[in-house]
């Protein structure tokens, strides 16, 4: 199993970041689309072929998390889907980008006296119109690439969200990204869905969360992380260990090269 870390803010290039994760004696980065020197044409293939060698790792890519390809606004998700086909080719001219991870948006929602109503599952026709129109256009950028469009879980999937994730795993194209801090944070809303569908899972965010308090380091909250970990393990899912900063990060891969060691030896 494949271990990774976050881009950190702290590091301001490719190479530091790089040289960071080969020092912790991890395997990946996972490139964040949200920051400036991440966006696409600033990223030069060639410079990161020459990391990724140097440094004897891979990178992934977590998508700008604005995106909503399903905007009613044709000309906003023609600007987010353009964004994410670009995405999709520059992973496979790179050809060792295998996971580009996203967050599945609700799109906006009224809030009524009594109850919130989401946009997408108050105009469901249309919402499904452009849902279908974005599988199909995926399949058809993806084509044989080896590369997953990972939808991660966020603050918990409302119902017509969890019918739209159904309908994309039906397709190989797409899996699932299993954040357990941000499950653990919204009270495990999505942790039945998620192992329902444990077969698609093929991404991890492992952070470890106090409450609604997440992010921390490994060790550092509430969460099972063994469980999760061995999960993980099971379905052969690449691991992103998602905080924030340096210090952290190498605390929380002591944390887990103790954990796994003990794992190892029980």
């Amino acid at each position: 199993m494949d271990f990774g870390m976050p881009v950190l803010l702290e590091l301001d290039t490719l190479e530091q970041n790089a040289a960071l994760c080969r020092e912790l004696g991890l395997s990946f980065v996972e490139l964040n689309m949200n920051l400036p020197q991440y966006q696409l044409g600033e990223m030069k293939p060639k410079k990161l072929r020459d990391a990724a060698q140097m440094y004897g790792v891979y990178f992934t890519l977590h998508l700008d998390e604005n995106l909503n390809v399903w905007d009613f606004n044709p000309a906003v998700a023609k600007a987010y889907f353009d964004t994410l086909l670009h995405a999709v080719k520059f992973a496979g001219e790179m050809g060792n980008i295998p996971v580009l991870n996203m967050h599945m948006s609700p799109g906006v929602h009224f809030t009524l006296p009594d109850k919130k109503v989401y946009l997408f599952e108050k105009y469901r026709e249309s919402y499904w119109q452009r849902l279908i129109a974005f599988r199909s256009s995926c399949e058809k950028a993806v084509g044989d690439l080896s590369v997953q469009l990972c939808m991660e879980n966020t603050s918990g999937y409302p119902d017509f969200l969890r019918e739209a994730v159904s309908y994309l795993l039906e397709s190989h194209v797409f899996s699932l990204t299993w954040d357990v801090g941000h499950d653990h944070a919204c009270g495990e809303k999505d942790r039945e869905f998620i192992l329902n569908r444990w077969e698609r899972v093929s991404h991890f965010h492992l952070h470890d969360a106090l409450g609604r308090e997440d992010h921390l380091p490994l060790g550092q909250g509430e969460i099972d992380l063994k469980e999760k970990i061995g999960l993980a393990q099971l379905c052969g899912a690449r691991c992103v260990v998602e905080v924030k900063t340096a210090q952290t990060l190498r605390r929380s891969i002591d944390y887990l090269k103790s954990e796994m060691e003990v794992c190892s030896n029980s």
